[in-house]
């Protein structure tokens, strides 16, 4: 949301800056992880690409040489395990960062209580959807209501009537009023 969008909602200036500082920690502790996870992927990628290089190059050094053929290809079955771990490494990650963001959606008030509640055997990643995920949450919404913030609405302001007033001159409807005037 944008500050237009929170006025909009007829929200004073203060009310705007803390909801945006509260956004704004959000948002930066979020860039923060993905920034890390980015940098560290790169660096592991980097880091299997240059072995990749080196056992080419000793490839085409020595290939005569059986001992350093067998150490060679032993290096390559150790590469490519390295790569499917990083690959699994990766999806966790992404699919981590994708329920978070979802839980954060759905405006979940502790994260890590909603996750260990949730099947995440059941739940996978879809490109950049979570299946399963909704199913799980709104089985959650109805049987734990509290782990999630609900949207305040706007309570109707009471309202006032006001009594019916009996004036000087409309006695006849009060008996009061009427023995009152008996004894005038």
């Amino acid at each position: 949301m944008n500050r237009e969008e929170l006025k909009a909602l007829g929200l004073s200036d203060e009310q705007i800056e803390k909801v945006m500082a509260a956004h704004g920690k959000v948002v930066n502790s979020t860039k923060e992880q993905l920034n890390a996870i980015t940098t560290e992927r790169d660096s592991l990628k980097e880091q299997l690409t240059e072995r990749d290089n080196q056992l080419a190059e000793l490839g085409k050094k020595v290939k005569d040489n059986e001992e350093l053929t067998a150490e060679i290809n032993r290096l390559k079955e150790e590469n490519k395990t390295a790569t499917q771990e990083l690959q699994q490494k990766l999806e966790k990650q992404a699919f981590d960062f994708s329920l978070e963001k979802a839980l954060t959606g759905a405006k979940v008030k502790n994260p890590k209580a909603v996750k260990a509640l949730l099947d995440l055997e059941k739940i996978k990643l879809d490109g950049e959807k979570l299946l399963n995920l909704d199913d799980q949450l709104s089985a959650l919404k109805e049987s734990d209501p509290y782990l999630f913030d609900e949207e305040q609405q706007q309570t109707p302001k009471p309202t006032f009537t006001t009594g019916q007033h009996q004036t000087e001159g409309n006695n006849d409807n009060d008996p009061f009023a009427a023995k009152l005037a008996k004894y005038q």
